[in-house]
């Protein structure tokens, strides 16, 4: 079998990091039928690139921001299976706050309150929502975050700050045992930590993707997470991390 050219090497890794969420040198070069070490080198032109971060044992996604019609195209399967997990978790009434993730969205597609008030920072999310009996949905508008589309800024978080929720639905731009979750914006993380803060539970939802992972802004500390829901069985050693400090699904 031929050695694919090195752009065309380069393109299935970037198809391997979208499907697996990372990059791991020995299963890559087996996929690609290439040495370990032509991997690597090709994990180093795309890390100079921008388009992977190189990590020990392969590479994983850079944590850049994103529209939110680029990242529902990524990892679909990964938020399906965790939104799946998720859903009994949602009440069928009361008050319950959504961000601005994709994760998020996937989940309220699949809702089925009885008079449930939805809360949102996404207008994409609340698109989700829109004509559903048994939810009405409120977005806490604000300013258009112009790289990822969040409404944030201090009208963002007036509003939020008026409610008290039931549950607070948040994913994260990564996730790290000692830090938290952590976001790309400043703006973001505010938003997020008026949610938290009015919220009863706060669920995270993260594929694992973005475990062991750190981004610009911290958003939630382990104290404000009640629970976190990955794709992952909770026995998966990837999850060991975090055992101590929150309750894994």
């Amino acid at each position: 079998m031929p050695t694919p050219l090195p752009s065309r090497r380069r393109e299935r890794l970037l198809e391997i990091l979208e499907r697996d969420g990372v990059i791991q040198l020995e299963p890559a070069a087996e996929e690609l039928a290439v040495s370990v070490m032509t991997v690597r080198r090709d994990i180093d032109r795309l890390d100079a690139d921008g388009l992977a971060r190189r990590v020990r044992g392969g590479a994983v996604a850079p944590v850049v921001p994103r529209a939110f019609g680029e990242r529902a195209s990524t990892r679909t399967l990964a938020k399906e299976a965790i939104a799946r997990k998720a859903l009994s978790f949602v009440p069928m009434d009361g008050a319950a706050a959504f961000d601005a993730s994709t994760t998020s969205g996937t989940l309220l597609a699949l809702v089925r309150p009885q008079r449930l008030l939805v809360v949102t920072n996404s207008v994409d999310n609340a698109a989700v929502t829109h004509g559903r009996s048994g939810i009405r949905t409120i977005l806490v508008g604000g300013e258009r975050e112009p790289q990822t589309g969040s409404l944030v800024g201090p009208t963002a978080e007036q509003v939020a700050r008026g409610f008290s929720f039931d549950l607070f639905v948040t994913s994260a731009s990564a996730i790290d045992s000692a830090v938290g979750t952590a976001e790309v914006s400043l703006d973001e993380a505010a938003v997020k930590q008026v949610f938290a803060s009015r919220a009863a539970t706060t669920v995270v939802l993260a594929d694992s993707s973005k475990l062991g992972q750190r981004a610009l802004v911290r958003a939630l500390e382990w104290a404000q997470i009640d629970i976190v829901i990955t794709e992952l069985d909770p026995s998966d050693p990837r999850l060991d991390a975090y055992r101590s400090l929150v309750d894994l699904v």
